[in-house]
């Protein structure tokens, strides 16, 4: 029992600052347009955080749950491995403001511990398979949605006057942010319900084909709301204030494209990283105003961190399983 608390308690502190780390995700757009202050946007972006599981399946719960590793291998020291290794590099790139994926993390993190404990043969390809090809797709289609909406936008209202379009598109621009924290809220929360599925169907607690009890659900949606509520200031910088400048318009374009890719992710029961697909959105709004506006350099910045998220999570996590089993607990 003892041990069932402590990883309950220490995946709702991964999805906590998951929602700390990703705040940026949300809120970068918002804040660096100057729509909302910073206080305003977090409290924003959290309460549709939290309210995310009433229109979304639960999809990529399932996903993390039963389809990175094999849960029959699934005890103690692989949960807490994989958990611990995922909450390290969050912490480590939130420490050094880079927006890298918690996603990626706790699939990394599972990679790690579990291939420690079974071998290769445990990883679920199918379920690694796609995760691994959003990695590519999630930003690109980002870009391309966010630099579409952009071109789509300053064709439609080529004619009026700037002053009173930007005052549109800053009441716009809580829609957006509201969609794209919607899909947050959907995709990144639903990773922590994952790990606690794999938690109490490997204790006996509930049969592998029951649905999430109600009260994981709405733990985890709480924990991510918390999360975001607190803010990474570090990331919100890079994110909306280094990487290109952003105006109304195209804050709106950016969520708008960004939330479109994550909405068709949770239907799929894809987990995807939601700072990959935001920094698409930015970069392809960015883009299509000024391809020198873009600060290159940043981005590439961006994309190494991106590049060693599921190598380095699922290295610490493999170290904290073998000393873990070393210490007894299995």
């Amino acid at each position: 029992m003892f041990t069932l608390v402590a990883i309950l308690l220490i995946a709702l502190t991964f999805d906590y600052i998951n929602g700390f780390h990703d705040a940026a995700n949300s809120i970068a757009t918002i804040v660096s347009t100057r729509v909302l202050t910073p206080r305003a946007a977090v409290a924003w972006a959290g309460f549709f955080n939290f309210v995310a599981f009433v229109i979304f399946p639960l999809h990529v719960a399932h996903t993390i749950g039963k389809g990175i590793i094999d849960p029959n291998i699934i005890d103690d020291a692989v949960l807490l491995g994989a958990l611990g290794g995922a909450i390290a590099w969050n912490l480590i790139t939130w420490w050094y403001g880079l927006p890298s994926s918690s996603s990626h993390a706790l699939v990394g993190g599972l990679l790690g511990a579990g291939i420690s404990k079974g071998g290769l043969h445990v990883v679920q390809q199918s379920g690694v398979l796609k995760t691994a090809v959003f990695i590519v797709v999630s930003p690109v289609l980002g870009m391309v949605l966010g630099g579409g909406m952009m071109v789509l936008v300053s064709w439609v209202f080529r004619r009026k006057n700037p002053g009173r379009l930007d005052r549109w598109f800053r009441r716009l621009q809580l829609l957006s942010s509201a969609l794209f924290s919607l899909g947050h809220g959907a995709n990144d929360a639903q990773k922590t319900m994952g790990i606690i599925l794999a938690m109490l169907i490997a204790k006996g607690k509930i049969a592998p084909q029951a649905e999430l009890p109600i009260w994981v659900i709405l733990s985890c949606q709480s924990a991510m709301a918390l999360g975001t509520l607190t803010g990474g200031w570090r990331i919100v910088r890079t994110m909306g204030m280094r990487l290109t400048k952003l105006k109304p318009v195209g804050g709106f374009c950016a969520e708008t494209g960004a939330a479109g890719m994550l909405f068709l992710a949770s239907a799929l029961g894809i987990p995807v990283s939601t700072t990959h697909t935001i920094t698409g959105g930015i970069v392809g709004v960015g883009w299509v105003n000024k391809p020198a506006g873009v600060r290159w350099a940043v981005a590439l910045r961006i994309v190494w961190a991106w590049l060693f998220t599921v190598q380095s999570a699922a290295v610490i996590a493999a170290a904290l399983y073998f000393g873990l089993r070393a210490a007894g607990v299995k």
